[in-house]
């Protein structure tokens, strides 16, 4: 037998690179969350504390810990993660508690209830350094923990302490607990909902209870809800709905930048990954597909059952997820129907430029596979103008043209309308009376029967033939 050793980690430097994995504030809690779920809690209550230290704590109601529980519990690695779980178990390595809570703190206090019996454990990672060992400390008075009263006064349930954080902006702490908020209703939004529950679940941050967002819009008329569909791989079963948000003309100001959500439309397309109920990853196409403005409006739910971890590459902070190479076809599949249905509220508008029964102050030139767009030289209007001016001032009148043409702000107009179509008025540029005015000039000048029916084709005066007779008084 060969020699053996044990050679032990410098626990220091071991706990340096534990804290490093990348958790967010936000991603951290939602991994506090997951345990309160598996424990079958119905109300988490999150409570921060600024001064003279900041604070974080969370309580829940759900089952609590025994003592023998709650050790586990503190212990790195707990779990196996290829054991079957649970439906309700959110957790896979047994790490989630611990390591979302050393990326934020330096200690961390778990007090828990069960069978009217109160235990209580602290990990500090100050006092582990120093002493170079994993002294799980059991204190002797928690009466200074905030809401521990509160757990005290619960038939059962546990409440998560952070001390000594160091990993927050203290400076902004405001906006670091709005970004919490709208992550936690985002990606807990079913449990928010009641999905697959007896009872809905409550998430109270700071003693304002959260709403659910669900970023499909399924409750707007104009949502189209594509049929779902079930895909077997390695014995499990994976089902892929998608949805295409209603265009920005459907929504009021205020719902279009809700649905937007903060990283935009562009970066929210694609695929939503729920495991259990919970998101895991959003606004991805694992790239099999290009983030396009004209497929921005394209959302793609997947729901996986958590025993399909390993193959989706799940990792601890469940923030990172891949496709199998198994079902990578069928995705890009599923991707390319959706996308063609998803680009058609742009396409069609689009399209309205091609559409020959009106005819457009723009039209659109081809230049074998290349294009640009162009005034239409042939609108009657501008044919009218060519007769009426010398050859000089219609020469002017080219140049400027081919100028306006050519400086097309075309990245400017895009960057607008990806950014906030509604505030774009183009068509208040041109007034009803102004409109009306041009018709009474027009008249006034004589026109023949023939050209007041090329004018009704034009984009002004489409249906407007009311314009051209009494006179237009």
């Amino acid at each position: 037998m060969p020699k053996q050793e044990i050679v032990d980690p410098y626990v220091g430097n071991f706990i340096e690179s534990l804290r490093d994995i990348g958790y967010s504030f936000e991603v951290a809690v939602a991994d506090l969350i997951d345990n309160s779920i598996t424990a079958k809690a119905t109300e988490i209550k999150i409570y921060t504390v600024l001064k003279p230290q900041l604070i974080f704590c969370l309580l829940d109601n759900g089952e609590g810990m025994t003592e023998k529980q709650l050790i586990e519990a503190m212990r790195l690695a707990s779990k196996n993660p290829r054991d079957k779980r649970g439906k309700n178990d959110l957790g896979r390595f047994g790490l989630g508690l611990k390591t979302a809570s050393f990326s934020q703190c330096k200690k961390l206090t778990v007090i828990t209830k069960k069978n009217s019996a109160v235990s209580v454990r602290t990990w500090d990672l100050e006092y582990i350094s120093k002493k170079n060992k994993w002294y799980l400390i059991t204190p002797a008075d928690f009466s200074n923990i905030p809401m521990a009263d509160d757990l005290l006064k619960q038939k059962s349930g546990t409440l998560v302490c952070w001390e000594n954080i160091d990993r927050i902006d203290k400076t902004d702490f405001t906006a670091s607990i709005e970004v919490l908020r709208k992550h936690l209703s985002l990606v807990f939004h079913r449990y928010l909902e009641g999905a697959d529950r007896f009872k809905s679940l409550k998430i109270i941050v700071n003693e304002n209870p959260l709403i659910p967002f669900n970023p499909f819009n399924t409750n707007h008329p104009a949502t189209q809800q594509i049929a779902a569909e079930k895909i077997k791989i390695y014995g499990s079963t994976y089902t892929v709905q998608p949805f295409i948000l209603p265009h920005h003309s459907k929504l009021s100001p205020q719902e279009y930048e809700l649905y937007a959500t903060e990283d935009g439309y562009i970066k929210s397309q694609g695929f939503y990954l729920y495991r259990e109920n919970r998101i895991l990853i959003y606004g991805t196409w694992w790239g099999l597909h290009k983030f396009l403005d004209a497929h921005k409006l394209v959302r793609i739910k997947i729901d996986i059952l958590n025993d399909m971890d390993t193959q989706w590459g799940i990792d601890i902070k469940k923030s990172i997820a891949r496709p199998p190479d198994a079902i990578r076809k069928d995705l890009k599949r599923i991707i390319a129907q959706i996308t063609e249905k998803g680009s058609r509220p742009y396409s069609g508008r689009g399209r309205k430029i091609e559409d020959k029964t009106v005819t457009h102050f723009w039209e659109i030139v081809a230049h074998n596979d290349d294009f640009h767009f162009a005034v239409n030289m042939e609108h009657p209007l501008f044919k009218d103008l060519k007769d009426n001016l010398s050859a000089k001032a219609f020469s002017k009148l080219i140049f400027y043209l081919k100028g306006l043409q050519a400086f097309l702000p075309l990245d400017a107009i895009q960057y607008r309308m990806q950014k906030n179509p509604l505030h774009l008025k183009q068509q208040g540029v041109l007034t009803e009376d102004e409109i009306r005015e041009l018709s009474r000039k027009l008249i006034a000048s004589g026109l023949s029967k023939q050209y007041i029916e090329e004018l009704l084709k034009t984009e002004i005066f489409s249906n407007r033939r009311d314009l051209f007779q009494n006179g237009n008084k």
